[in-house]
């Protein structure tokens, strides 16, 4: 096991499962996934997104990204729209319920964050902040 903590990739992989499974366990209760929330949390960034744009800016398969907005639609925490520019696309937008959830949700998520870093201190989390931002670079545009 000591060989897989030296791999900082490994790290950063079993890290990620963390933060999904703390994340998914706050989410349970409105039946909503880490997936669920990304979109949510990159519709608030825009006016609209076509289907295409949010499964490349995310990084989620087209026919997953399908799934996705519908359970949205359902919840009614989205929607999708006629795009502005070219009325055979649809937009999905982010709709008024989706942004309450996002707001009710703001405190959970830190929560999650703060529990996922306790071992660190704040110029730490910080100085990590950094560092995956620059790491990921190109990758999160």
């Amino acid at each position: 096991m000591r060989a897989l903590h030296a791999d900082t990739g490994y790290l950063l992989y079993r890290l990620g499962l963390r933060s999904g499974q703390l994340f998914n366990a706050f989410l349970q209760e409105s039946g909503l996934r880490l997936r669920h929330y990304a979109v949510l949390r990159f519709l608030a960034t825009c006016e609209g997104a076509l289907q295409r744009e949010l499964s490349a800016r995310l990084g989620y398969d087209p026919s997953a990204i399908v799934g996705l907005v519908d359970d949205l639609e359902k919840q009614g925490f989205a929607e999708r729209r006629p795009a502005p520019d070219d009325r055979r696309s649809r937009i999905v937008v982010l709709s008024e319920d989706g942004r309450a959830f996002l707001r009710d949700t703001d405190q959970a998520g830190l929560r999650v964050t703060e529990e996922l870093l306790t071992p660190l201190s704040l110029a730490e989390r910080d100085t990590l902040h950094t560092l995956l931002l620059r790491a990921a670079g190109d990758g999160l545009d």
